[in-house]
C-alpha cells in the first residue's frame, strides 16, 4: 500500500494509477475496473510514457474502494456482479471464454465462416432446423397491418401488436414455443424488411435474412459480410437486452412481450446504438484526421466509442473476424491505427459494424437493424431457457433514501 500511496504522490496533480496499482487499492478483478471505467466511474487517459496503456484516477480509485470497504462482503459481491462480474443465473446458451465468443460450446467466429443466422437459432433454441419450424407457421411475407415509417418504428409496432395479443408462455409446451419462435423471427423480420423500404421488399420469404436484407438494402453483392454479422451477433451471453428479456420471461409473460423487453433496452446508446457515436467519430476523423478526433474526444475527459471491451482484455473476436471480410474505409482504418496506438485497446463490435456499414454502403441505422434482428434469436433463446428453468428473477435493491423507523424490539417475556 505505502508504494501505490508514494506512485500518487511522485505523479502531477490530479494523481493518476498505474492499472496494477489501482485494482491493489480496488481488489478487483480487470473487468471490474474496466467495467468501472466504461461507467465513467473512474476517469482515464492513455500514459504519456507508453501510450499503449491507460492510467486512472486516483480519487476516482480512492472514492470507489472506501465505498467497498465500507459494505458487507454479500453486498460487495452482489454490486460486483451486476457489473461485468461474477455470473448471477445459470445458462447454457452462450458464454464468453478464454477471450472466444461460444454458442453451445461451439466457437461463433468459426460458425460465422459458414452458418447463416437460421441455423443458429435452430443452435441456441435447441430445436429442429429452422425452416422445419417455420413450416406452416406463416408466410414469411409483410405483416396483416401494414407499417408506417422507419425500420426500427416497424420493429416496434410489430412487437406490440403481438405482445398485445399473444398467450404467456407459461403452462405452454416446449414445441408450441418453438413454432411460436420462428414465427415471431419471420414476422420481425418482414416488418423490418417493410420499414426499410416497402418497394423493395418484394423478395422470397424462403431466402436467408441475409439476403433479404442485401436486397431490401439493394446492396445484393453485401449478403456475405450481413450473413456474418448477423451470425457474431446473435448471442453474448447475459448483456443488458438479453437481462431484461429474461426477467420480462420469468414472469412468464409472452414471447413477444419478452423479445419487446430486450429490443427497447437495446436501443439505448450505451448498448445497441453505440455505432452512432462510433459513426460520428469516423465523420471527425475524415474532417480533421483520425488522431485530432481522437484527442478532441480525450481533452473533454469523455469516453472513445468503438474500442476496447471488458469481457475481451485482448480485443474482441467478433470485431476482428467482421473488419476482416470487408476492405475498411479510409476513416476507419485511419481511426483504428490511431486508437489502437493512443488508448491502447482495439476495436470493438460497435467499431466493426459502423466501418462494415459504411464498406458496403448500407444506410446508417443498418448497424442497428443488423444487431436488432441477429440479437433477437439470442432473446428468444434465453426467454425459452428461462421459462424452462421456472423461477422469478427478482433481485433487491439497496436503500439509499431517507431513515425509515424500525420496530421496537419486544420487550422481556412475562414470567
Amino acid at each position: 500500500m505505502t508504494s501505490i500511496l508514494i506512485n500518487i504522490v511522485n505523479m502531477r496533480s490530479p494523481a493518476w494509477l498505474r492499472a496494477q496499482d489501482a485494482l491493489a487499492l480496488l481488489r478487483v478483478r480487470p473487468q471490474t475496473l474496466y467495467a468501472n471505467v466504461s461507467r465513467k466511474r473512474i476517469r482515464v487517459r492513455p500514459d504519456p510514457q507508453d501510450p499503449r496503456r491507460s492510467l486512472y484516477h486516483a480519487a476516482d480509485v480512492q472514492r470507489l474502494a472506501a465505498r467497498r470497504r465500507g459494505r458487507p462482503a454479500r453486498e460487495r459481491l452482489a454490486v460486483q456482479s451486476m457489473a461485468w462480474g461474477e455470473p448471477i443465473l445459470s445458462s447454457g446458451i452462450c458464454t464468453v471464454a478464454a477471450g472466444r465468443l461460444w454458442y453451445r460450446g461451439q466457437d461463433a467466429v468459426q460458425l460465422a465462416e459458414r452458418a447463416d443466422l437460421e441455423q443458429i437459432a435452430a443452435l441456441l433454441w435447441g430445436s429442429r432446423p429452422f425452416g422445419e419450424l417455420a413450416a406452416g407457421q406463416g408466410t414469411g411475407g409483410p405483416p396483416a397491418s401494414p407499417v408506417v415509417g422507419s425500420a426500427l418504428q416497424a420493429a416496434y409496432a410489430l412487437l406490440a401488436r403481438r405482445a398485445g395479443r399473444d398467450a404467456p408462455m407459461q403452462g405452454r409446451a416446449a414445441v408450441a414455443l418453438h413454432g411460436e419462435a420462428a414465427t415471431l423471427l419471420r414476422e420481425l423480420a418482414a416488418a423490418v424488411l417493410q420499414g426499410i423500404g416497402p418497394a423493395r421488399t418484394a423478395v422470397s420469404g424462403a431466402l436467408p435474412l441475409h439476403r433479404q436484407l442485401a436486397r431490401a438494402w439493394g446492396r445484393p453483392a453485401s449478403a456475405e459480410p450481413i450473413r456474418r454479422a448477423l451470425v457474431l451477433l446473435a448471442d453474448h451471453e447475459l448483456n443488458a437486452s438479453t437481462f431484461a428479456t429474461r426477467v420480462a420471461a420469468s414472469t412468464g409473460a409472452a414471447l413477444s412481450a419478452s423479445v419487446l423487453a430486450g429490443f427497447a433496452t437495446l436501443s439505448g446508446p450505451l448498448h445497441g446504438t453505440a455505432s452512432v457515436a462510433v459513426q460520428a467519430l469516423a465523420a471527425t476523423a475524415g474532417r480533421l484526421g483520425a488522431e485530432a478526433a481522437l484527442a478532441t474526444v480525450l481533452a473533454q475527459g469523455q469516453h472513445v466509442p468503438g474500442f476496447g471491451h471488458p469481457l475481451y482484455p485482448e480485443g474482441d473476436v467478433r470485431a476482428s473476424a467482421l473488419l476482416g471480410a470487408v476492405r475498411v474505409p479510409a476513416p476507419y482504418a485511419a481511426l483504428r491505427r490511431a486508437g489502437e496506438g493512443l488508448i491502447g485497446e482495439p476495436p470493438n463490435v460497435d467499431f466493426a459494424l459502423s466501418a462494415l456499414a459504411a464498406a458496403e454502403r448500407l444506410p446508417v441505422d443498418a448497424p442497428f437493424v443488423l444487431f436488432a434482428l441477429a440479437r433477437c434469436v439470442g432473446w428468444i433463446a434465453h426467454a425459452l431457457e428461462q421459462r424452462e428453468q421456472g423461477t422469478l428473477l427478482r433481485p433487491r435493491a439497496r436503500y439509499t433514501g431517507p431513515v425509515v423507523p424500525m420496530p421496537a424490539s419486544p420487550g422481556p417475556a412475562l414470567q
